[in-house]
């Protein structure tokens, strides 16, 4: 039976998809396509009608689907350290032309199929079948090529003078694989904000040198106290100006103040909405999980400056509505504890990361990464101090401040802390977070090993053990509690 998906979830979905369709449709019409920080000021490029893609969404897709190590081994062998951000080594594989493609016969033109790959063939009634060596038969029809590397650059220098040529050189470029986030056009020119982590800004360098692209920078500086200082949105506030003037070299065009406002109540109404749909998460037992979350960051992400993304987020807070009031949720178990997610979850690995919590009645209700997104403002010096506050911009008192006022609201038991390798900014000051919501909250934490894009990091036993052990000690908490 197939899983029944909301109208708001559709929705979203969709909004996606046109993203990139758009995108690919400027690219053929030789319109400009961007690629841009997920928290560079969109409003900005708005206002300018520019197709914008988001990397760091691309790279979370691309480890998703499973193609993040071959794509972080790409970048190595360009020279790039396995120690850097996983989001940036796929990104700067993909910036140079490196693509995760499907192997074929060069000579008969036909995929060569990976007898590891596919699921278990199941007859009318739903029993898997079973071959005459005992084994699982595999459904034909779910099985995929092996993966292999291969480069744009090479594959449009391929002659074309033969029939046989023109007809290999084709297939090559279909045999890419067709996910969007693997079909993404090329750059134009990149917008930075390093707000998230200073690793975006050696990495947007990169990619604009390596493409010969030119890069539009806005430079904000770590917050060492909890207000931003009117000094702080004065320096941010110049960026911003000086950025508009760059966007007009660019396209050739005025900046318009008109879609500038259109883009700033756009993305002001789907901020919020969004932040709406992250508190149903308090309500107990709650109608979705975390990961449901996790995976509406690309819609959050790369439209949140258009009117279509509001709405299908308004339309999913409706589904969300309905669901609580007949008592319905997307959970499929009973909700025994509650815990935060702490961190990006490991896009590779999201099954491995929910099968345990499944086992054990423990459902993700409260996530830092997702809310990071809400940015909500009624002027330019509200929206530079919108943009202000990332999760690795702040001081420690406001990450504080931040995850207990998270953890009290959604009625959380225990804390699950990611300590990702490919942002260290993020991990850095973990432990003592860990402290403080135990010695603050009173709730335990545990923490495990991973990163978000590079499943070489990804540790599946530590994992089960680091969660077995938490729910242990939410039990013993709740066992306290009642005597």
């Amino acid at each position: 039976m197939a899983k029944e998906v909301s109208p708001g979830v559709l929705a979203l979905r969709k909004v996606v998809e046109d993203v990139y369709a758009d995108a690919r449709e400027a690219k053929k019409q030789g319109k400009l396509v961007g690629w841009s920080s997920s928290k560079f000021p969109c409003e900005l490029a708005e206002a300018f009608g520019l197709n914008v893609m988001y990397p760091e969404n691309q790279a979370a897709g691309i480890a998703a689907n499973r193609d993040g190590e071959i794509m972080c081994k790409a970048a190595e062998d360009l020279g790039f350290d396995n120690d850097i951000c996983g989001y940036a080594r796929i990104s700067l594989a993909y910036a140079a032309g490196k693509r995760a493609s499907r192997k074929f016969d060069p000579e008969t033109l036909e995929y060569v199929i990976n007898p590891a790959s596919g699921r278990p063939l199941k007859d009318e009634n739903g029993k898997v079948v079973m071959g005459e060596d005992g084994k699982p038969v595999k459904d034909p029809k779910t099985m995929q090529p092996y993966t292999v590397l291969d480069d744009i650059h090479e594959i449009e220098a391929l002659p074309e003078t033969t029939e046989k040529e023109i007809a290999y050189k084709n297939f090559r470029r279909e045999a890419i694989k067709p996910y969007r986030q693997m079909r993404m056009p090329q750059p134009d020119f990149v917008l930075c904000c390093n707000n998230i982590c200073n690793c975006m800004t050696k990495w947007y360098e990169n990619i604009a040198r390596m493409c010969n692209v030119p890069l539009i920078m806005i430079d904000i500086p770590y917050n060492n106290t909890v207000e931003v200082h009117d000094s702080n949105v004065a320096y941010v506030r110049g960026q911003f100006d000086l950025a508009i003037k760059q966007l007009e070299e660019l396209t050739g065009k005025k900046f318009d103040e008109e879609k500038f406002n259109e883009a700033c109540k756009n993305a002001n109404r789907t901020a919020s909405a969004w932040l709406r749909v992250c508190d149903y998460l308090q309500y107990k037992p709650a109608p979705y999980s975390g990961f449901d979350l996790f995976n509406h960051m690309a819609d959050v992400v790369t439209a949140r400056g258009r009117v279509q993304a509001a709405e299908a987020f308004e339309q999913l807070e409706k589904d969300l509505a309905e669901a609580v009031k007949v008592g319905k949720s997307t959970t499929p178990f009973p909700e025994q504890y509650r815990v935060m997610f702490e961190g990006i979850p490991c896009w590779p690995k999201l099954p491995n990361l929910f099968k345990p919590l499944k086992e054990h009645g423990v459902n993700v209700t409260a996530v830092v990464y997702a809310p990071a997104f809400g940015f909500v403002y009624n002027n330019m010096d509200e929206m530079v101090r919108a943009y202000y506050k990332a999760p690795n911009s702040v001081c420690i008192e406001q990450g504080v401040a931040w995850r207990e006022g998270i953890c009290k609201d959604n009625k959380v038991d225990g804390v699950l802390v990611h300590y990702n390798r490919s942002c260290k900014p993020w991990s850095g000051y973990m432990a003592e977070m860990q402290r403080r919501f135990t010695a603050d909250l009173g709730i335990p934490c545990a923490g495990f090993d991973g990163d978000q894009a590079d499943p070489r990091n990804f540790n599946e036993a530590q994992y089960e053990t680091r969660v077995q052990g938490l729910v242990e000690a939410m039990e013993a908490n709740a066992d306290k509690k009642e005597g």
